[in-house]
């Protein structure tokens, strides 16, 4: 039984002093100095894409040396092998074309001498005052050939309204018997 409140002991010794926990390496390990001052780099391998199988192109093919079957279908991908062209797609280990670089292109500067002249200030003044020029002006109304304001079907219908139908009392003949 354990004690009360405390959880149950291990009843495995452990190692001494001496002992290293984890993996030694024998070549490597040399601390921190040895991991700040040399960088392990990698050299990067040629990396030959495999394209994927153009079904499309072998398909045709395969009707016009005529293929009808599936059978005939399957054999003629085993042995015609057509793969996908390569269009410079820009994917691990694709091709990049030269002198592109990656990234978005940084904001053009924004020139000094403007800001001290306050001409962002002016161009802002300019605008909300051609703003009320605009909103202050009147607005013109449609003229008609005539010279008169043209009217649309709302304005005619509030004029001329629609005749009121009235409610028929017709009832279907076999109701009348009832």
């Amino acid at each position: 039984q354990p004690e009360l409140g405390k959880p149950k002991r291990n009843c495995y010794s452990l190692p001494g002093l001496d002992f290293t926990y984890g993996m030694y390496m024998h070549k490597r390990d040399g601390g921190v100095p040895e991991a700040i001052g040399h960088w392990d780099s990698v050299k990067a391998k040629p990396h030959k894409r495999v394209m994927p199988p153009d079904f499309v192109t072998m398909g045709r093919r395969a009707v016009d040396e005529g293929c009808t079957k599936a059978r005939q279908f399957a054999l003629y991908y085993k042995y015609m092998d057509i793969r996908c062209k390569d269009k410079n797609i820009l994917r691990y280990g694709g091709k990049i074309p030269p002198g592109m670089t990656f990234g978005r292109p940084p904001r053009p500067s924004t020139p000094f001498f403007d800001i001290m002249q306050h001409r962002y200030k002016e161009l802002w003044m300019e605008h909300q005052r051609a703003r009320t020029v605009v909103q202050r002006s009147p607005v013109k109304k449609k003229v008609g050939i005539a010279g008169e304001v043209r009217e649309n079907r709302t304005s005619f219908l509030r004029a001329h309204p629609l005749p009121v139908k009235e409610e028929s009392f017709w009832h279907p003949r076999r109701f009348k018997k009832v």
